[in-house]
This record gives C-alpha cells, sequence and structure tokens, in this order.
C-alpha cells in the first residue's frame, strides 16, 4: 500500500532502538482519510474470512480497527486496559508486555460481545514483538471465539513477532507496510509488499 508507506516515510520518525514514531497519522493524531483507506484494504484482504467481528486493544489499534470494521459492515470489540465498574462480571483477561509503555498491559474484554458463535478479525495498528496479538488470540481462545485474521497496519520485519503470531495461528496475516532496519540499525527501510 503505496500511501502508507510514503505517509511513514514523510511523517514518520526513527527515535532509534527500533522504536517508529508515527503519532502524526496512526496513534495520537490520526490521519482519517488513511485509515479509512486502510480499513478498505483490510476489507478486502479479509472479504471472504466471513468475520462477524473486528477485535483490537485499546487504544492505538481503534482507529484502523474501526475503519475495517465499517468497511466490513460489522461490529468492532476493544479489548479494555481497565476494567470499568459498568462491565459485567464475566469478562475474558490476558496480559501483553509492552516496549512502548514499558511494563505489562492487561487486556479485558466483556463476555457479553465476544461469543463462542463469533468469527474474530483482529486489527491492530503494528505487529512487533507479537505479544498483542498473541494475548488478544488467548482471549479469543477463552470465548470459543474462531481467529479468522490477523491485519496490522505496519509490521516491523526485524522483531519477532510475525513468528509468534504463527506459533498459535496457522491462518492469513495481513500487513499493509512493512519497516526494516538498514546501516547497522541506524536508519529504518518502510517498503510494502
Amino acid at each position: 500500500m503505496q500511501l502508507l508507506v510514503d505517509k511513514i516515510k514523510t511523517e514518520g520518525v526513527y527515535v532509534g532502538d527500533g522504536i517508529i514514531k508515527v503519532d502524526a497519522l496512526l496513534n495520537h493524531q490520526v490521519d482519517v482519510g488513511l485509515m479509512s483507506i486502510v480499513g478498505k484494504a483490510f476489507a478486502k484482504a479479509f472479504a471472504t474470512s466471513g468475520a462477524s467481528l473486528v477485535l483490537t486493544a485499546e487504544s492505538s489499534g481503534i482507529p484502523p480497527a474501526f475503519a475495517t470494521a465499517q468497511a466490513l459492515g460489522v461490529p468492532l470489540v476493544y479489548a479494555r486496559k481497565k476494567q470499568p465498574l459498568t462491565m459485567g462480571e464475566r469478562t475474558y483477561y490476558a496480559e501483553a508486555p509492552s516496549r512502548t509503555k514499558g511494563g505489562v498491559t492487561p487486556l479485558i474484554v466483556s463476555a457479553d460481545y465476544l461469543t463462542a458463535r463469533d468469527r474474530v478479525l483482529l486489527v491492530d495498528d503494528f505487529l512487533a514483538s507479537g505479544r498483542t496479538a498473541v494475548a488478544l488470540h488467548e482471549i479469543i481462545e477463552q470465548s470459543g471465539a474462531r481467529l479468522v485474521g490477523v491485519g496490522c497496519v505496519v509490521e516491523k520485519v526485524f522483531e519477532p513477532g510475525r513468528k509468534h503470531l504463527e506459533e498459535v495461528f496457522a491462518g492469513p496475516i495481513v500487513t499493509l507496510a512493512k519497516i526494516d532496519l538498514v546501516d547497522e540499525g541506524k536508519n529504518i527501510r518502510v517498503f510494502s509488499d
């Protein structure tokens, strides 16, 4: 997806240590036009998956997941980091380490919105370590639902995320832009398939 690649090249900043700052378009300020295009790309890629809902993690995954759910015409469910008082007692829970936030992030989904009847498309902003996607997969398994695909806007190909995800999920994994380290980790290369 060349538009996304071009935006990352012009607006993304490599801050070092494998961290790419794309908060100008994806996870602080959101380029809603770009997210609409991202959602349509994922909807096309997973058109035959039979997804009944899109699942993501709060909060950076919400914009691309929302756009995808809208394009597919299905609900969006996002895993909360804190359980609000209004959430019932029946929940699914997993934890994911976060390098950018430091520490472990709890992920909680109400059993009211994820059931064994669901066919789930997981959508997130980054595929890096794969820990968030694996934790969301764990939540899907707890519910008895079926994961039908994974879509991530950006994949850091120099990290083991795809490998970790493939250890628990044998289905399709689609990423729209890929980032690799070059020049002994001093710079990045942004590309798409």
